[in-house]
């Protein structure tokens, strides 16, 4: 980051382009500034999300508002029950002279809207797995690297699941948080209707290059933080295993499979992104809190007793906090 003398004058500019970020993205997207705030601290940590809500929920206009408000490529899949691997990563085609030649899918951009991704089957959902984690594909045995910064927004509606195939637990552990979108408030809905029933436009503008957001990736890694908050996250993560020997009371109770080491590395590097958005230099074991429910939820399996009572997944998180 040349035009930084050092990392605090690159901390206090990333503050005040998450701002503008966020009054670029407020334009068009009424509330939801949590959710707003997650995927953008994902953005900068370099992880991916899966954002879950019930149909109408505005989640693609706002992976779509993100992206223009970012100078990012940007590339939606329509998942369904017939798409192949091969339309989303591309596939080899025979030309006039008789050889091969690799025609790149949608997959080549910089952020991917995943529509739906748990209407296809388990076979074209793998295809999103090694461009998640290796930031590349392998097709016919030849690797081709993907566009950094490279981000995969994914979306998904909890309440129809007829036809559905639900995301196998390596997928989802490759999500650094999973989202719930709530319904708008009285007052938010008031003004989504009056905003898009006019022929008003609102025009996004673009915030940061490609560049700037490696830049950006870059800087929150170097983040430092004190051991205790490391110990905070991993003690945190240990307590939700049942099996183990630092299991929480409850989760002994209630859980049948906790967290995996990932979810560990997400608290921390999201805890940073946190920090650092907010303002400050170094996180603390608040910014571990704020993003502790979107990272562990989706990676928790309750047992039978837990299903049973109605206990969810949130409740569990939160007494574990």
């Amino acid at each position: 980051m040349a035009q930084f003398q050092n990392d605090k004058e690159a901390a206090d500019s990333l503050t005040r382009a998450y701002q503008q970020l966020r009054q670029e993205i407020g334009k068009v997207i009424v509330g939801q500034e949590e959710v707003v705030r997650l995927v953008l601290t994902a953005v900068f940590a370099q992880g991916h999300c899966l954002l879950v809500g019930v149909p109408g929920l505005a989640k693609t206009l706002l992976i779509q508002t993100i992206a223009d408000s970012l100078d990012l490529s940007f590339n939606r899949i329509q998942f369904t029950p017939d798409l192949m691997p091969s339309d989303i990563v591309g596939s080899e085609t025979m030309t006039q002279q008789r050889d091969f030649q690799f025609v790149k899918g949608p997959i080549f951009s910089n952020i991917i809207l995943a529509d739906e991704i748990n209407r296809t089957p388990p076979k074209t959902q793998a295809a999103l797995l090694e461009s998640m984690q290796e930031y590349a594909v392998t097709v016919a045995g030849q690797r081709y690297p993907l566009a950094r910064p490279f981000f995969v927004l994914a979306t998904q509606n909890p309440i129809e699941q007829e036809g559905t195939y639900p995301l196998p637990e390596a997928q989802l552990d490759r999500f650094m948080f999973n989202i719930e979108l709530g319904y708008p408030s009285y007052q938010e809905e008031l003004n989504i209707v009056k905003n898009t029933t006019s022929d008003r436009k609102s025009t996004v503008n673009k915030v940061l290059h490609s560049d700037d957001i490696q830049a950006y990736q870059a800087l929150v890694r170097r983040v430092p933080v004190a051991d205790n908050v490391v110990e905070y996250a991993v003690g945190l993560v240990h307590k939700t295993r049942p099996q183990g020997e630092r299991a929480a009371p409850r989760a002994k109770q209630l859980l049948e499979w906790g967290a995996g080491p990932r979810a560990s590395q997400y608290l921390i590097v999201a805890a940073k992104c946190n920090a650092l958005l907010t303002g400050k230099y170094s996180p603390d074991i608040e910014d571990v809190r704020a993003v502790a429910l979107p990272i562990l939820r989706h990676r928790l399996v309750r047992n039978f007793k837990a299903e049973a009572e109605g206990i969810s997944l949130e409740q569990i998180i939160k007494e574990l906090l």
